[in-house]
């Protein structure tokens, strides 16, 4: 097996369908998808490009390619990786005005992507209801080609070991013999990739460790922007806890009675008491 391949983005792995000659047997059309969009909040962002490859059992292909007016700002972080601007779309049609074409296209066929099912199958379907566009997957088969990666090519230590040191781990799954491959990964990969500086702190950003953000090891309390104390879930996302301690006050005893980890309930309670003695 050749484990180069492992290292790719998901534009490079739907490319390759077009160097594979073997024929696909199907039933009934299928239609390849992908979505660019304006971010990655699926109840907030919008499609700003949708490219749709339909194959039919005789191996005849059609292919449709929008740009759509998401009517909306595309963050700058959803720019940085798919290169569209707020201008490059500002006189393409809104997807209300192509929704009927693309249902079209797609309709009678089954569907498949990479990381479609997390992503942009319900993406697809949100920008269909808010048009009141009607889209059934009740009789779509749904085939994402992420899984069948993840399930043929395995994500574990003993793939890691054998890809980075190219060697069989011995005795996996013991504490000593997982932490010795872990190490022997790591000083690999600083060996293998130039962009990695053989420096913690750089690697420590390289990563984009959430750490130096999280106030409680499991991240249910982090701090914002302003490196204010707020809550990461629930129907209090996003606000400081304080706040919520002050406005909610049974907000703290229901945590504490909770299944929540123990240093969750200490920093909640450090912050609590805090409160008191300001």
């Amino acid at each position: 097996m050749d484990y180069s391949g492992l290292i790719f983005d998901k534009a490079q792995c739907l490319s390759t369908y077009y160097f594979c000659a073997m024929e696909l047997n199907l039933k009934k059309p299928i239609v390849f998808f992908d979505l660019e969009t304006t971010g990655l909040n699926i109840g907030v962002d919008r499609i700003v490009e949708i490219s749709l490859l339909k194959l039919h059992p005789n191996q005849k292909e059609e292919v449709k390619t929008f740009r759509v007016n998401p009517e909306i700002a595309i963050s700058e972080e959803a720019s940085a990786i798919h290169g569209i601007s707020n201008e490059d779309v500002a006189d393409k049609p809104t997807f209300k005005q192509l929704a009927a074409e693309i249902h079209r296209f797609i309709e009678g066929c089954d569907l498949s992507g990479f990381n479609l099912l997390k992503f942009d199958v319900p993406m697809l379907v949100e920008e269909f209801l808010r048009v009141e566009q009607d889209f059934d997957l009740k009789n779509k088969r749904i085939i994402d080609v992420q899984r069948i990666f993840h399930q043929m090519e395995k994500r574990t230590l003993e793939a890691a070991y054998k890809f980075y040191c190219d060697s069989s781990l011995v005795d996996a799954h013991s504490a000593e013999a997982d932490t010795r491959a872990t190490f022997e990964v790591y000083k690999a990969q600083i060996e293998r990739y130039e962009e990695l500086e053989n420096d913690t702190e750089a690697i420590h950003e390289f990563t984009g460790s959430p750490s130096d953000k999280m106030v409680d090891i499991a991240g249910r309390i982090v701090k914002n922007a302003e490196g204010v104390p707020v809550i990461n879930f629930g129907k209090h996302k996003g606000k400081p806890v304080e706040q919520v301690l002050q406005t909610d006050p049974g907000y703290y005893g229901w945590m504490m009675r909770g299944d929540f980890p123990l240093y969750t309930k200490k920093k909640l309670t450090e912050i609590k008491l805090g409160m008191r003695n300001s």
